[in-house]
């Protein structure tokens, strides 16, 4: 049997822990892993943290190699889809490769993990969101809830193939849900 493969969708400005951790996770369980962006590159990573601010604090983090372009992937090669929180999302939810790739995996009922600005993404397709219940970090409410998707406050929610999340420190329960969802869906040929 092939092993699953996995896209996670990212950008510069990816929350660094939102995509390192499912990147490993991932790979750990044995499953392949791409990371697609705008381009073929090296991505820069930023790590938010939260400290004494109102809001969480940014700061460099690590490089990450984005090893296929959105242009280039093949939806039907992948099992599951990721998408990672940070500021990325701000900017790839333009890119209109991006957002037909993340139409295929709810339309086919993939499983897909989404971590806190990662629900960002989502905003120029809302039809993929509407009706569903999500979380994600408490700032992307509004956006959530513009898209006709119901605000789930709380740190991690299921919604049938639909694995969300409030932000990093929510990794573990995220992850073990998309796990076992991964490994109990079909293989795509």
């Amino acid at each position: 049997m092939s092993a699953k493969r996995v896209l996670i969708v990212a950008g510069d400005a990816v929350e660094a822990l939102e995509v390192y951790y499912p990147y490993f996770r991932c790979m750990e369980e044995g499953f392949h892993v791409d990371l697609a962006a705008a381009s073929v590159k090296k991505l820069h990573t930023v790590i938010h943290d939260f400290e004494d601010w109102e809001t969480y604090t940014e700061k460099p983090g690590y490089g990450i190699e984005a090893n296929v372009a959105f242009e280039d992937v093949n939806v039907s090669d992948y099992d599951a889809l990721i998408i990672p929180g940070g500021r990325a999302p701000e900017h790839i939810r333009m890119n209109n490769d991006l957002l037909e790739i993340v139409k295929h995996f709810f339309e086919k009922d993939k499983p897909i993990a989404i971590m806190c600005h990662g629900s960002l993404v989502l905003t120029p397709i809302a039809e993929v969101a509407k009706g569903r219940k999500m979380t994600a970090y408490q700032a992307c409410k509004p956006e959530v809830e513009s898209m006709g998707a119901e605000y789930i406050n709380e740190m991690d929610y299921v919604d049938k193939n639909l694995v969300s999340g409030h932000a990093w420190p929510d990794l573990p329960a995220i992850m073990r849900e998309f796990v076992k969802q991964v490994n109990d869906a079909p293989v795509t040929t």
